[in-house]
This record gives C-alpha cells, structure tokens and sequence, in this order.
C-alpha cells in the first residue's frame, strides 16, 4: 500500500511506523488512521517480531486535526457514526496487534495521540512528554480511549484524568501505569532499539499466544464498552457544546458552553 500520511519501514525483525504530519504536530486525520490500520495489518500478517510506532517532527501526535470537523454540522448520524467506528478499529486493532508494540514518544501525545501511545504493550517517554485526556476542554468526550484507560489504571484514576482533561508529564505518566519507562532523550532511541532486540530475540508464537491469552481475558468487557464508547463518540459529534468547543479551538478563543445556558448536553 502506497502510504502518505506515516512512513513505514523494516530492519531486520524491526518494523517501525512513523506518523508523518509533522506541520500538523501529526494530529490524525480519516486518511492517517486508515494507513495506520493498513499498516498495522500489514505488520500483523508479514515477518516482523516487533513494531514501533514513532514519529516525525516536535510531537508524538496531537490528536484528531480538528480542521477536518469544521463541516462536523453537515455531517448525518450515520456518517458519525461511521467516524466512530474507524477510530474504534485503530485502537482495537492495536491493542491486538499479534506482534509486540513499542511506542517511543519524544514529545507530546495528548488526547488520541495519548491513546496510540499508551495502548502499545510498551511506552517509553522522554522527560518533557506531556500526555492528557483533553476532549472535555473542546467539548468532546474521550469515549473510546475510556475503555482502554480503565483497564490499565483503573475507574478511580481514570475518572481524574477524563473529567479533568489535565495535561500531565512522563513522570506522572509513568507513577499512574501508562508508560514503562522515562528514558533521557538522547537514549531513547538506543533503548528502543534494545528493548526491540530482546523482543525480537523471544518466541514468536510464544509472544502472539500470550497477547491472543492477555486480550481475550477482558474481550466481554472491552467488547461491551468499545460498542458504548462508539455511540458516545458518535453522539458528541452533534451538541452545541462540540461545535462551539471546535469552532473555540480553531480561533483561538475560551468557549462558550450552550449547556450552560439551556442545558443542552
């Protein structure tokens, strides 16, 4: 497949995925997360033993490029819908990718870009990373990323990073259980590429039998609450309050919220 949103490589057992929107701080848009899901496939059906996911540029990735929602309005409820369920299948298909996952974060990854980051088996962060849930700030809600962050955390720590939408560091990060390891900047390839090497050097089989076994352990739950985070993201698309908190972000200026003054949510 020929990609043009992230860059993806091969050496040796390695298979590396770079978000390439740099300009764009890598923020996703429909045609990134398709390639990442083509990719990501790719990777799964192919030889590597290893994926890392990586990118170009200052961020890690920035979330939804909330520039393609402008037109968000015009959109029908099944074509919300239709949006819901591509970003269900990113994080799904990552989180059971067969081959094990390295995210190496230099920079920011914040909202969706949090999500790629800490749904790999591995996360290694640089000191200055920031990480946070923040669609509540734009009037979104982090529904599908929900599921996956109460799995690793916990309700309770959940809870106060969503409600909140607070950005936080890689050290914060790693206390909470969302990466592994906080790694100086100028070593952080070198241990990825260490890490990726001991992964590499174990059994294959082995390695996709114990994801297969550590996914289907939470498949009923994750099932039920990736179908529930689908309609809530679906669901969001349309308030006033997303609209307002898009339109807000795009110029630069603190929304207003309508469900302060009607109360519709």
């Amino acid at each position: 497949m020929r990609y043009e949103t992230i860059v993806v490589g091969q050496e040796g057992w390695v298979r590396r995925i770079r978000l390439n929107r740099p300009e764009r701080r890598n923020a996703m848009t429909p045609q990134m997360q398709n390639e990442l899901i083509a990719a990501m496939d790719e990777a799964a059906a192919g030889d590597c033993r290893v994926v890392v996911l990586e990118a170009a540029g200052e961020a890690f990735c920035s979330g939804l490029d909330l520039s393609v929602l402008q037109g968000a309005k015009d959109k029908t409820a099944a074509e919300h819908r239709e949006d819901a369920e591509r970003v269900a299948k990113l994080f799904r298909t990552l989180y059971e990718l067969p081959k094990p996952t390295i995210a190496k974060v230099h920079g920011a990854a914040v909202a969706g870009g949090t999500g790629l980051a800490t749904i790999c088996d591995f996360t290694l962060a640089v000191p200055t990373a920031k990480f946070g849930y923040t669609e509540a700030r734009i009037g979104f809600v982090p529904a599908l990323v929900s599921a996956y962050l109460v799995l690793q955390i916990g309700e309770k720590q959940a809870r106060g990073l969503l409600l909140t939408g607070k950005l936080f560091d890689a050290a914060e990060a790693y206390r909470l259980g969302l990466v592994n390891e906080v790694v100086a900047a100028e070593e952080l390839e070198a241990r990825v590429a260490t890490l990726a090497g001991v992964l590499a050097e174990n059994s294959p089989e082995s390695l996709r039998a114990t994801k297969k076994l550590l996914a289907a352990q939470s498949k009923a739950w994750l099932d039920a609450a990736v179908e529930l985070g689908m309609e809530a993201n679906a669901g969001a698309r349309e308030t006033k309050d997303f609209y307002e908190g898009v339109t807000a972000f795009l110029e630069k200026r603190k929304p207003v919220w309508a469900s302060c003054a009607d109360g519709d949510t």
